[in-house]
């Protein structure tokens, strides 16, 4: 899908959808088709191969300078379905300012960064501005980030509290996806944080003085989505450890009651096996009360069992 916008004014901008392509117009491809690729390839004059490396979903977040534009890679979050849970993930977004004539955004999945772009909820947006413009993006990112991160960390919530009722398989599956989910966020976070800095340190895009102050907020916001990350993936671990540890603790508690019920179900076997022997049993032979003192016998063996096996808290 290729859609292509432009803002057309300078004072109060609107955003405008558009036919064709023209100078100083934002064009968005998400999820490309191989027509649209090479559609694409000869409208901005960028070879069809470049194009289909750039949306190699391996693709690490970098920086690139050629001769007729210039490639920031970001990596953005995103959500894979899958048959029970959501799980977070990351997924290259590209920006190329090319010619200084366009500002192209490609992604192989669909991303809700730009809606406040394109429904103009975004403050001194306009798209002949390609400098600013890439770096709201990357505040955008930034943001998304820790919006998913606080989401990321309530379900988190939800998951111990119903651990704390009963130990579920789907809940403990829940919070090893979303460990998951948090060792994707660190280390793409990471990766777009040492984008940031080189951007900061080089002229890679030309840069106005609150083209400046800007980066250095997004700078902070991803710093501070690194840090939430890695508050969230300890508190995660150790909360996957502490339930591991309950759940084994309850495991020995249940072989141990049941250890002991065993002990003291078997006393009244023994002594029935030993009383049906077919040996000489003296008095007991003839004793019409053989059988009320032969049980009365094996319950009070078994009380006295399970008293010690209580105190020795195997009961």
């Amino acid at each position: 899908m290729i859609k292509i916008y432009k803002t057309n004014a300078e004072e109060n901008p609107i955003i405008e959808e558009k036919q064709e392509i023209e100078r100083n117009c934002w064009i968005n491809v998400i999820k490309p088709t191989q027509e649209e690729i090479e559609l694409l390839s000869k409208s901005i004059g960028i070879s069809e191969m470049d194009l289909a490396k750039f949306l190699d979903e391996e693709e690490q977040a970098r920086t690139e300078v050629e001769d007729n534009y210039r490639l920031i890679v970001l990596d953005i979050p995103t959500f894979e379905k899958h048959t029970t849970y959501n799980v977070s993930v990351t997924v290259p977004l590209v920006i190329l300012q090319v010619n200084d004539e366009y500002i192209v955004t490609m992604c192989t999945k669909e991303t809700d960064i730009f809606n406040d772009f394109i429904q103009g909820k975004v403050k001194n947006f306009y798209t002949e501005k390609k400098s600013r413009f890439t770096i709201q993006i990357m505040l955008k990112v930034a943001s998304g980030y820790i919006k998913d991160l606080e989401k990321i960390n309530e379900e988190t919530n939800k998951s111990e509290k119903s651990l704390k009722k009963s130990t579920s398989n789907n809940d403990l599956l829940k919070l090893m996806h979303l460990q998951k989910s948090l060792v994707y966020f660190s280390t793409s976070l990471r990766s777009n944080d040492i984008v940031l800095e080189k951007l900061q340190k080089t002229n890679l895009i030309p840069l106005y003085e609150e083209d400046i102050d800007v980066l250095e907020d997004v700078i902070i916001e991803n710093q501070q989505a690194i840090e939430m990350a890695s508050i969230y993936s300890s508190i995660l671990s150790s909360t996957i450890e502490v339930f591991g540890t309950i759940i084994s603790n309850n495991l020995n508690k249940i072989m141990k009651f049941l250890a002991g019920l065993t002990i003291v179900i078997s006393i009244p076997t023994i002594v029935a096996s030993f009383m049906g022997m077919n040996v000489p049993l003296g008095m007991f032979s003839d004793n019409p009360l053989s059988f009320f003192i032969i049980f009365l016998l094996s319950i009070i063996l078994s009380i006295i069992a399970a008293v010690i096996l209580k105190n020795k808290n195997m009961l």
